[in-house]
């Protein structure tokens, strides 16, 4: 060890610290000097080549200390293990420097010499030293090492390195310090990052340069590939909506597990638990508990959605489809939510007020033209369904058929309103066949009008505080007839993508979740 690199003033006082029994253990040692372990078992080492004990080395004097320390210095250089280490180290540098050998295997060599010798971590510091004594490259004994930075890359390096963006700060790191010698374990232990990352970026690095380093997070999709994951995610969606007993599954929810189980019988090809909680997190599904029901459990689910899809997808010109829901009953007062305000500003709604009326707004959203009738309603029942039906009736008198689509609401399956339709469609050609398309039980995620109520909501309702019920039926039949407008201009264009506020695009999918999970 060179005698530049020994503090005496340290050696000494590791000395007093065994001297005086305060040694507990070597982590305590280093930390009470603020050195290494490492240098701390060498420092005993040499103290005990010293000849004497901890005690008497405490007692000597400064310049006697160092002269005890580079007396045994002296001593273990001159041994006969390091005169035949410096025999091997200029043959072990040639061999790195031209790729014919590595490090491991001329220590091995070095230690069938010499069992005795030295370790593995000595072996390697000796030829550090002596390769810095010489003026020779640092030649690396591992291919994880970075040789060469291009001029081009330090300036940027460098910013990357004083940059706020923990990535750029962790590459930066990675290729200056390993340039620099830093091992591989050094690197791991500062950035927190596992060998193979590491590994990674020098690899890429090497071959690329900063360019390689740059897009490494990024992961190229082919379109076959997304497609793929679509459908995958599409049909996990769809399961989910399902009861889990369709599926031959002994289980009241679903698990992750349950559903590659189900996934894998009715695809016939594996997916992976981390795959399905990805897809599922992606859709903002989540496990916990919560009062709307993600599943449906009508015996009769497949049958009514096979239904449902074979109508939409023979759907002709001269035959219309309806999504019929109520919205409400909502009372007209001051109304919380998301809004924009000034930093430091609070909004704030009281918790008790005073109602200035209440609203039920019943609506059909016609599918194929994306067009909203609605009306409002004192209650919920089956007269108000009929009402509704004579409406459609006269502004689709033109059509063929008339189909009705609408939840197991009480209102939506009475026989008044069966007789109803009965009697429509024995009246021959005066009006439009009506045929009733039910949805299954506790499927308000296939309710396609519900992505539209959530839109309203958001945009009329949400933040609202209007003075009278007139004045909250104006703001709701302006923003349908806004809509309405819009979609008979560009019929091709869909909900969100025009409107920004609902939910999904109002198109019947088995996939879809319409129902806005912060409006009950």
């Amino acid at each position: 060890m060179p005698a530049r690199r020994i503090s005496a003033f340290k050696v000494k006082g590791l000395a007093e610290i065994y001297a005086n029994g305060n040694a507990t253990t070597i982590s305590h040692v280093a930390r009470s000097l603020g050195i290494s372990r490492s240098s701390v078992r060498r420092y005993c080492a040499y103290i005990r080549e010293c000849g004497i004990s901890f005690r008497e080395f405490a007692c000597l004097t400064s310049k006697k200390a160092r002269a005890a320390l580079k007396h045994s210095y002296l001593q273990e250089n001159c041994s006969e293990r390091y005169l035949t280490l410096l025999s091997l180290l200029p043959d072990v540098h040639r061999g790195l420097y031209e790729g014919t050998s590595n490090l491991k295997s001329s220590w091995e060599k070095y230690r069938q010499r010499h069992p005795e010798g030295y370790r593995y971590s000595r072996f390697v510091a000796h030829l550090r030293r002596w390769q810095s004594d010489q003026k020779l490259p640092l030649i690396s004994c591992t291919p994880w090492r970075i040789d060469q930075i291009r001029d081009t890359d330090a300036s940027e390096l460098k910013k990357w390195r004083r940059s706020n963006d923990r990535s750029e700060w962790a590459k930066a790191v990675v290729i200056l310090d390993s340039f620099a010698g830093v091992s591989i374990s050094a690197l791991c232990a500062k950035l927190e990052k596992s060998p193979r990352i590491i590994k990674k970026w020098i690899t890429c690095y090497n071959q690329k340069s900063i360019d390689g380093i740059r897009y490494t997070e990024k992961k190229y999709r082919s379109p076959e590939r997304v497609a793929e994951i679509k459908r995958k995610r599409d049909r996990i969606i769809e399961i989910l909506h399902e009861s889990p007993r369709l599926h031959g599954i002994n289980r009241a929810s679903w698990s992750l597990g349950s559903l590659s189980s189900a996934y894998e019988k009715s695809i016939g090809e594996p997916i992976g638990k981390s795959t399905i909680s990805e897809y599922v997190r992606a859709e903002r599904y989540s496990f916990r508990k919560a009062r709307r029901v993600l599943t449906s459990p009508d015996p009769n689910y497949r049958e009514k959605l096979r239904d449902i899809t074979n109508i939409l997808s023979n759907l002709r010109e001269n035959e219309k489809f309806f999504s019929i829901d109520e919205f409400g009953p909502f009372s007209v007062k001051m109304q919380p939510g998301r809004s924009l305000v000034q930093k430091g500003t609070t909004r704030v709604v009281p918790q008790r007020q005073r109602s200035k009326g209440r609203l039920i707004l019943t609506g059909a959203l016609e599918l194929s033209t994306n067009q909203l009738t609605h009306f409002y309603s004192e209650k919920k029942d089956t007269e108000e369904m009929i009402r509704l039906l004579d409406m459609l009736l006269l502004q689709y008198s033109g059509q063929a058929c008339l189909y009705l689509s609408w939840d197991a609401a009480s209102w939506h399956v009475s026989e008044k309103l069966s007789e109803r339709v009965s009697v429509i469609n024995n009246l021959g050609n005066k009006f439009p066949m009506v045929k009733l398309a039910p949805l299954p039980s506790s499927a308000q995620f296939l309710n396609v009008i519900e992505s539209v109520f959530s839109g309203l909501a958001r945009a009329v309702i949400h933040n609202s505080d209007y003075e009278s019920v007139d004045e909250c039926k104006e703001a709701i039949d302006i923003y349908f007839a806004e809509r309405n407008a819009a979609y008979k201009k560009n019929p091709r264009r869909a909900g969100k993508k025009i409107w920004g506020a609902e939910l999904v695009e109002p198109r019947f999918s088995p996939s879809n979740n319409c129902k806005d999970r912060n409006w009950r």
